[in-house]
Formats: structure tokens, sequence, C-alpha cells
């Protein structure tokens, strides 16, 4: 097995031997030397093979490789004021282990540009290019920054079922299946079963998976399959606990980001800054008055609509200069029948919304812990008690406050790399025309 070295770690080795593998990025060939530029998923470095310097066999096996042909090269690392890191590798050996198709459908150097289309369907091709791969390496590094922090602070990982038996959220975007000649679904979000995880005895514990959702999008927003985070919480005093967590978990993941993928930001040309906690916090009713001062008007008990929270958006920026924002108390009439109403005022629910650069990148909240009320609730949504009484029953049998959120993954990378397109943030993304690859 060959080490894949990065740039910094063979600068560290100028003088001495190594042993390179990867695809050709670009070959030059310019007479009296050529070169090679070698990347893997460390990095790309210059290959520099005067005639004078190098055997004559691997001068001419130079001439004859490709982009994107698979080699590995034998060779010393040495000082190089031309060379665009400082140092290149003048080779003794190469060996072409696969050959690359000529002409590329795509060009993974970016010269050649391509739609979007183009690159989703020759998508291993896109992910070579090094601004494609630094967007999940930035991915996975936020993904491991959240788990760090719920680890650290009492939480544990469970996993919840894909495969569910009835619908949590209503209405019809759902996909499904067939189980064992029985109707089943894809989960929209594992929001029950945490649930139900909580009123077995655990007091934190968060999901990390893939969920479906059978809308008909056709949005740069909008995805049939997308991964979240979904922390859940029991004894919290309400919903406001739930967004000391999330905005702490944001915070820190931002701030890995930052410490860990210089590199990556550099490639994108993006720079971050850690956002300034507690979030600002929108509250309905006062969202309908906020609203009606900046023009737009937003009939009561409806779900915001996308103008309106674009419109809050830019009043927090321009009163608090943050990017995230809390929309709280949502009015129950559009809530899932799990989410708790404030008792006082049941007009309106525990419902959190987490905003970032006018987008949704969560939802979340407490949820009705009391089963009366729970099974009170899902006879006002029009479902059938007794097809939730798998769900419902535990209720019975004492169950903490408790509450959390489902966080948007590929949303919050999209938009925090000021990408046009979620689809950018998703190895292989899915929506109502791609199945494939």
């Amino acid at each position: 097995m060959h080490q894949l070295l990065s740039p910094t770690e063979l600068k560290a080795r100028i003088g001495k031997e190594v042993v390179l593998a990867g695809w050709v990025h670009d070959v030059r060939v310019l007479g009296g030397i050529n070169f090679v530029l070698l990347r893997n998923s460390k990095g790309i470095v210059q290959v520099a093979a005067p005639r004078k310097d190098v055997p004559h066999e691997v001068f001419e096996k130079v001439t004859t490789l490709h982009q994107e042909d698979v080699i590995t090269c034998r060779g010393t690392v040495k000082e190089s004021k031309m060379a665009r890191m400082g140092f290149e590798v003048v080779p003794k050996e190469i060996e072409v282990l696969s050959r690359a198709a000529v002409p590329l459908p795509l060009d993974p150097r970016g010269i050649t540009q391509a739609s979007l289309d183009t690159r989703l369907h020759w998508r291993s091709l896109e992910l070579r290019r090094p601004e494609s791969s630094a967007v999940f390496k930035i991915e996975n590094a936020l993904v491991q920054s959240f788990e760090e922090y719920l680890c650290a602070n009492g939480f544990i990982r469970v996993f919840t079922p894909s495969i569910i038996g009835g619908v949590s959220e209503g209405g019809s975007e759902v996909f499904k299946i067939d189980f064992y000649g029985k109707p089943a679904f894809l989960r929209q979000d594992p929001q029950l079963h945490r649930q139900l995880t909580i009123a077995g005895g655990f007091d934190r514990v968060y999901d990390l998976g893939t969920n479906w959702r059978a809308e008909l999008s056709h949005t740069p927003r909008h995805l049939s399959e997308h991964r979240t985070i979904a922390p859940e919480m029991a004894f919290i005093s309400d919903e406001r606990d739930t967004m000391r967590v999330q905005e702490q978990m944001v915070a820190h993941g931002v701030k890995k980001v930052i410490q860990e993928c210089g590199d990556e930001l550099a490639t994108l040309k993006v720079t971050l800054e850690v956002p300034k906690t507690p979030f600002p916090q929108l509250d309905f009713p006062e969202v309908y008055e906020t609203l009606s001062k900046l023009g737009s008007k937003l009939p009561r008990n409806q779900d915001i609509d996308e103008a309106s929270q674009r419109a809050l958006a830019e009043h927090v920026k321009k009163e608090s200069g943050s990017d995230f924002f809390f929309l709280n108390r949502f009015p129950s009439a559009v809530k899932p029948f799990y989410v708790m109403k404030v008792d006082e005022e049941p007009e309106f629910a525990r419902s959190v919304d987490l905003v970032y650069k006018g987008l949704e990148l969560s939802s979340g909240g407490q949820r009705e812990h009391r089963e009366e009320r729970i099974v009170a609730q899902i006879k006002e949504k029009g479902f059938s008690a007794e097809s939730l009484k798998w769900f419902t029953e535990p209720f019975r049998y004492g169950v903490p406050p408790h509450g959390g959120y489902s966080f948007g993954i590929e949303r919050f990378v999209a938009y925090l790399l000021g990408m046009q397109n979620i689809k950018e943030a998703v190895l292989f993304p899915r929506d109502p025309e791609t199945l494939q690859p």
C-alpha cells in the first residue's frame, strides 16, 4: 500500500526519496524538461523530469501520459524556487497503474467548464476537482465537530428506523415501499423514535442519518434524500434549552472548520467567522408586527413563506449583524401533533426553526410529553389515535419534558460555502429526476 503524503509532509522531506501515487492532473512536455502535476486526496505535487537528470525511459514515459492516468512515481524531493510550493519531485521511476480513456467527458482541472447537470452525471470525475473534494472534506469536519460537541455534552448516538409503518407529519410527501407485502414508508424525520428513546430513560441522544421527502420540488434548495443530525434531550425547562444546545453545536462546528480546513477554504475562496452566541430570537405573534413594519404581510395562523423569512433575515442582519436567528412560537395550526402548544396561549406552539442567510436549517422545539394532550392533538390534526397507539401508549407511563431539533447538514454546508445549489454539497444527489448515478 502506498502512503499518500500531503504537500506539507513532502516539503519536510527535501533531499529524501519518496513514492507518490495518484492521478495525472496535467502534463506539460517542453522538450528539455517535462512536467507532471500529480494529484491525490492530499493535494497536487509537481513532478519535474529534466532530460539530463532522469533516466531516458522515465523522460519518454512522461510524454505518453494523459490527463487522469493513474500512476506511481518514485523520486527525490528537491527544493525549487520555480515551483509554486517551493519544491518538486524529480522522478527515478514512473509506473502506470491505469490508463484513462481519451477524451474525458469532464475536465477535472476546471479549465473546460461544464454545466451542473454534466458535473453531477460524471460525479466521480467531478469529485477529482480540488474545489469539489474540498466541499466534502469540510462537510466531514463539520459533522465530526457536531458529534464531538454533542458527545462532550452528554449525548449518545442512537440509530432509529428508516422504515416506518405510518406517517408522522401528515401530507402525501412520503415514499411508499413494500415491506413483505405490507405498506410502509421511508421516514421523513427520525422524530417519533427519538422521543420513544427518551421515554425509555435516555436523557440525551442524537441520530445521524438519512431522511426522505417525496416533494416534486425543482429548486436549488430541495432534495428527495437528505442527511440530518438530530439531537433530543430530556428534562428541559422549555424550547429555549434546545436553542442553546443548537447554537453552541453550530458555533463549535464552524470553529473547527476554520481551524482544520484552511487549505480547503482557501481552495474555495471562502472566509468564515465563528458566529456569536446567543443567536437572535424572533417570536410569534410579534413576528407579524415586525413583518408589517418591513412592508410584508403574513396572514395569521399560516406558516411563514420564503419571502417573509428572507425579509426577517435581512432585518436581523441589519439589526445584529448575525446571519443566524431563531424563529419561535409558530402558529400551532401549522405544526405536527407532537409539538407542545403554549399552555397559556395555545394558538402558538413551542416550535423553533433555525434560519441561516434566509434559509431554514432546522426545525425543532419542545415536544408534548403529556399523553392525554398528545392524543387530543392527534385527533385535532385528523389522524387516527388507534393507528398511533404504538407511539402514544408509552407516554402513559411517565415521560419527562423533552425537545430537540433536526438539522440539515447539506443545506448548511451549501450556504456556509456560498453555493448556488444544494446538490453541490451532496455526493450523489436524489431529486424527482435523478436516480443515478
